[in-house]
C-alpha cells in the first residue's frame, strides 16, 4: 500500500511548487487570497486529527504516522500520514494520509478545478459533496491496469476548499478477486472520509 503516499507527497510538493514559484496560474486576477475562514496551524497533524471512524474500521495501526507541517508567508502546509489494519494479524492492510495548506498569497480556486479535471482524466468517478467548505467532491478509482486483472487498487480520495484553504484526505487499499477475505465498502469508506474530514476541519478551528 505503500505507493499511496509517495503520490500525496508528490501532489503536496507539485502544488506547493506551483503556488511559491507561479502564483499568476491560481491568482483570482487580483492575486490576493480569500483568506483561511479562521483555519489554524497545528504542529501535528496526526495528533490534532482523530480519524475515529477509520479507527473503528481499522482498529490495528501499523508502524508510526508521519507526520510534517511547513510554514511560509505564501503557505502553510500539514501533512499526515498512516497504515492501519483490521486485524493486527492480517497481512492486507490500508493507507490514509491526509495533507491541509492555507494558500495566504493566492486564490487556489483555479488550481482547485484543475484537479478535479485531473482525476476526471485519469478516470476517477466524481461526485460533488454539497454542504462542505465552499466546494468538495469525491473521486473514486477501481485501477485494474496491472499485468495480474484480479488485482484491484482501490482509492478513494476528498477534495474540500473553503477560502484559501485546501484540504485533501485519501484512502487506498487492494483486493484479489477470488482470495480476499472481504472486499472494502466505497460507501462505508465515502462514510468515513467525510465524518473523519468534517471533524478534523472543526478541530482546525473550521466553520462548517
Amino acid at each position: 500500500m505503500l505507493w499511496g503516499v509517495g503520490g500525496a507527497v508528490l501532489a503536496s510538493a507539485v502544488w506547493a511548487a506551483a503556488v511559491l514559484l507561479v502564483p499568476g496560474i491560481v491568482t483570482d486576477g487580483a492575486g490576493n487570497s480569500p483568506g483561511v475562514a479562521g483555519y489554524q496551524v497545528a504542529d501535528d497533524l496526526c495528533d490534532t486529527v482523530k480519524l475515529a471512524k477509520f479507527s473503528q474500521l481499522y482498529p490495528s495501526q501499523t508502524g508510526t504516522p508521519y507526520h510534517y507541517t511547513t510554514r511560509h508567508t505564501a503557505l502553510d502546509d500539514m501533512y499526515c500520514s498512516q497504515y492501519r489494519k483490521r486485524l493486527s494479524s492480517d497481512s492486507d492492510y490500508f493507507s490514509i494520509y491526509l495533507d491541509v495548506q492555507f494558500h495566504k498569497k493566492v486564490d487556489p480556486r483555479l488550481e482547485f478545478e484543475a484537479q478535479r479535471s485531473g482525476l476526471q482524466q485519469r478516470k476517477y468517478e466524481i461526485s460533488p459533496v454539497p454542504g462542505l467548505g465552499d466546494d468538495a467532491y469525491i473521486g473514486f478509482l477501481d485501477d485494474t491496469s496491472g499485468s495480474d486483472k484480479t488485482w484491484h487498487y482501490l482509492t478513494q480520495v476528498l477534495y474540500v476548499r473553503q477560502a484559501g484553504m485546501t484540504y485533501y484526505a485519501s484512502w487506498s487499499g487492494s483486493y484479489q478477486e477470488g482470495k480476499a477475505a472481504s472486499v472494502p465498502d466505497r460507501e462505508e469508506i465515502r462514510q468515513a472520509l467525510l465524518i473523519d474530514s468534517r471533524d478534523a476541519l472543526k478541530a482546525l478551528g473550521g466553520r462548517l
